[in-house]
């Protein structure tokens, strides 16, 4: 049984309420929240109450930016996304909570520095070709298998493409919607989605659904400079509570 005092009761809103405006507006926020429900619950099971979270905040921004998508960049990600899917799979099943975590957390720092020294060079992802999809494309996959924490991979290689905020959160919103419905039937097979996961998971689902829309109010007003900032530091602040 998972015991859950008020406490922990907060936290977890403050973790669902990160999980809607992260699907709206703040990508890569859901790191974050990542780390508050894995404080919160058993590791492993966390992974399956924040799916179905945010399954729920992706349909709200697939709805709100499904006219905001860059149909090529998904093309070019999905056969290595698959892979590494596949490969988050074998990992997670074998893998301590604490392994996981900070393997997660070092690739993400890895991205981070990498993107940084990119953005300063002056070169995008569309010159490094079909090998930065792939790359970025299969960590995303074993990421969000192992950790829900696939949307700052994904994050550090669009804002590479140089995509505009609306185009950037209604790819990511297609993207992880895909992703994380095809997360759910492994899910059930490692014995992590029980009842009790997903009672827990429901009386949650409302704020995601409040920060959702409050994510989108926010999203057209913030400037695609800001946007890249917040994207860039939130990317660190969650690889750095997956590693402590």
């Amino acid at each position: 049984m998972i015991d859950l005092d008020s406490l922990s009761w907060l936290l977890l809103a403050l973790g669902a309420l990160i999980v809607g405006l992260s699907k709206t507006a703040l990508p890569g926020a859901a790191t974050l929240a990542v780390a508050i429900f894995a404080a919160t619950m058993p590791a492993r099971e966390s992974t399956a109450a924040l799916l179905i979270l945010l399954l729920v905040g992706d349909l709200f921004a697939v709805w709100m930016y499904r006219h905001d998508v860059d149909w090529a960049t998904l093309r070019r990600l999905v056969p290595a996304v698959l892979v590494g899917l596949l490969v988050g799979v074998v990992f997670l099943g074998l893998s301590s909570d604490a392994v996981v975590r900070r393997v997660i957390g070092g690739i993400l720092l890895a991205l981070l520095a990498f993107t940084l020294w990119r953005r300063r060079s002056r070169t995008d992802a569309t010159e490094l070709g079909r090998t930065a999809a792939y790359g970025y494309g299969w960590l995303g996959g074993f990421t969000t298998m192992v950790a829900n924490a696939g949307g700052p991979v994904m994050s550090m290689y669009l804002l590479a493409m140089r995509l505009p905020v609306k185009a950037f959160l209604g790819t990511t919103a297609y993207f992880f919607f895909a992703v994380n419905l095809a997360k759910l039937p492994f899910q059930v097979g490692l014995g992590l989605l029980t009842l009790e996961v997903l009672t827990i998971a429901a009386v949650l689902v409302p704020l995601v659904v409040v920060a959702a829309f409050a994510g989108r109010w926010l999203a057209t007003r913030i400037s695609q400079r800001m946007f890249d900032r917040l994207v860039l530091v939130l990317t660190a602040v969650g690889a750095v509570n997956l590693l402590v």
